[in-house]
């Protein structure tokens, strides 16, 4: 199955999180903080949203971090999934 998002939604999969700190410290499973860093595999086509003319400005492929508490999980043939809108998206990572 295929994700298609609509209006100024974005599909992102998150990143994997460091097992290990820099310093070398190993994390348990339960401490590991999810990370906010993730990779965007959909984008829906702007358009006029709520009144105001949306652009996107994200693309399929870029690194992106988002809000902590924002968006939607999903899970698509065990694949976990997040929908959130690209407000969400705080910034890209290049």
């Amino acid at each position: 199955m295929k994700l298609v998002p609509l209006g100024d939604r974005v599909v992102i999969k998150q990143l994997v999180a460091e097992e290990t700190t820099k310093s070398g410290i190993v994390l348990p499973g339960q401490s590991k903080e999810k990370p906010q860093q993730a990779e965007v595999i959909a984008v829906g086509p702007g358009g006029t949203v709520d009144g105001k003319e949306v652009t996107m400005q994200v693309k399929v492929g870029d690194q992106v971090i988002y809000s902590k508490y924002a968006g939607t999980e999903v899970k698509i043939d065990d694949e976990e999934l997040i929908i959130v809108k690209q407000s969400d998206i705080l910034a890209i990572c290049e």
